[in-house]
């Protein structure tokens, strides 16, 4: 059965009431996966999450990781001969701080203005539950959907997913599929769908710059040792040469040219003004000779994400602190490894640090970048059902961020993938006050609700 936009609709109207407190209730666990304290939080966020899929009609288990539980979801009674999707999500989110810069407890749902305002409104607890709803929904309305679907809920995709992803090889029968869904990611405006072709990889790292044993009176050594923070700074100011470019050696070795006949399928407009009223935005670092979202999309990127050292509280402590760190990243295209990455950073700034200071790096998380095809049936099922429910063309584009687990889930599931969502860039993610507006959170689910019935319609 095939499940129209008009009864999505109807059920929806009619649910509206149960399904906003169930998505208020998920919102209010502090399932923050960088945080150990937060861990029966975000075990207790799995649990519920479980005994939801459960009660819309899913057989559901808790995947033991060496880190958080995966919420493994499914419903496959269409056969073996009808197709499989699997839909990726996560529950856990960001750190709230600064708290003190939030209008309303991140914890405690709030709408104003028809926005959901709350750490996780849309990333991803937001767009997880809007899919969770749509299932739901045609589970209803069909009585029994010709498709087979299963749904992977991680809890560390915010921490780099280390546990998750070690858990993805053993669980290759269970993940098997033919289509792949990450539901995590943006649309242009409000009123425009796109579907993400791809997003960069990512590499991170810790430095540290160290002299002394212990912090030193700054007009008593002042002249004499010289300052961590200098020294790093002096470092970290070397990554880049005048022009903008990165200033590793080999580092754009391995970037390739995007292909002229898949960049002219790209949505490239850029409304910079929307963007400077957006975020204030008055300086900009596109790599010379590319366009901003070539900049963003193309091209890899290194970041400087944190520094400190020494007193930085209120009022003064004159220090030369014994210690300096910075927090760095990289964004990377295809090809790029991101483990050689890190690595030609390490020895970039440990050959050049002053004699005597010491340069440690750690290194973190990494993950490969990612694209998909324009051209797979994934893609053109969820471009249909995008431009269904917009009633406008469906964009293509790419993501300058990264999901770490995009390319081993994919590898596990033998599926072909396509990258979605409706999220806005000014919706405040990772940031205080992040909220999601219910109007879109409306137009999710019944954009999955359409995708979900046209795989159900597919031919075998």
């Amino acid at each position: 059965m095939v499940v129209s936009i008009p009864a999505l609709k109807q059920w929806y109207h009619d649910h509206r009431d149960e399904v906003l407190r169930d998505y208020f209730t998920f919102l209010s666990f502090p399932s923050i996966s960088t945080d150990p304290s937060h861990i029966p939080d975000s075990r207790n966020t799995a649990e519920w999450l479980k005994a939801y899929l459960q009660r819309i009609g899913c057989e559901t288990v808790l995947w033991e990781t060496p880190g958080l539980p995966v919420v493994f979801g499914s419903y496959c009674h269409a056969g073996s001969h009808r197709p499989t999707l699997l839909i990726y999500h996560h529950y856990d989110v960001q750190p709230v701080d600064p708290l003190n810069l939030w209008k309303s407890d991140p914890f405690k749902p709030e709408v104003r203005n028809n926005q959901v305002y709350a750490r996780g409104a849309l990333d991803n607890k937001g767009q997880c539950f809007y899919s969770l709803t749509a299932l739901r929904a045609c589970l209803e309305l069909s009585k029994k959907l010709d498709l087979n679907v299963k749904v992977f809920i991680e809890g560390e995709e915010e921490s780099g997913g280390k546990g998750t992803t070690a858990i993805l090889k053993e669980r290759q029968a269970e993940l098997h599929a033919d289509h792949l869904l990450v539901v995590d990611f943006d649309i242009p405006d409000s009123k425009t769908p796109a579907v993400t072709l791809g997003m960069r990889g990512i590499i991170t790292m810790d430095v540290e710059c160290s002299n002394s044993s212990i912090d030193l009176h700054s007009g008593v050594h002042g002249g004499i040792a010289l300052n961590p923070n200098r020294a790093l700074a002096t470092l970290l100011g070397n990554l880049w040469d005048e022009s903008g470019k990165v200033n590793i050696p080999h580092f754009y070795d391995d970037v390739q040219p995007f292909p002229r006949e898949q960049l002219s399928r790209l949505d490239m407009r850029f409304d910079q003004e929307s963007y400077e009223r957006s975020f204030g935005v008055k300086a900009y670092a596109m790599e010379p000779g590319f366009s901003i979202l070539e900049s963003n999309w193309l091209r890899p990127s290194l970041e400087i994400n944190g520094m400190s050292g020494g007193y930085t509280g209120p009022g003064f402590k004159t220090v030369i602190p014994a210690k300096a760190h910075a927090k760095i990243s990289c964004r990377l295209v295809p090809n790029q490894d991101p483990s050689l990455v890190g690595k030609r950073i390490a020895e970039f700034l440990q050959s050049r640090a002053p004699q005597g200071i010491v340069v440690t790096v750690k290194e973190h998380h990494g993950a490969q970048s990612y694209r998909s095809s324009v051209d797979s049936s994934i893609v053109h099922a969820v471009a249909h059902a995008f431009e269904e429910v917009f009633n406008q063309p469906c964009r293509f584009q790419l993501c300058g961020a990264s999901v770490p687990i995009v390319v081993d889930l994919s590898q596990a599931s033998g599926a072909e993938v396509a990258m979605i969502g409706v999220g806005l860039v000014d919706d405040d993610i990772h940031a205080p006050n992040e909220h999601f507006g219910l109007d879109r959170f409306e137009l999710g689910y019944l954009t999955m609700g359409r995708i979900l019935s046209r795989l159900a319609g597919e031919t075998a």
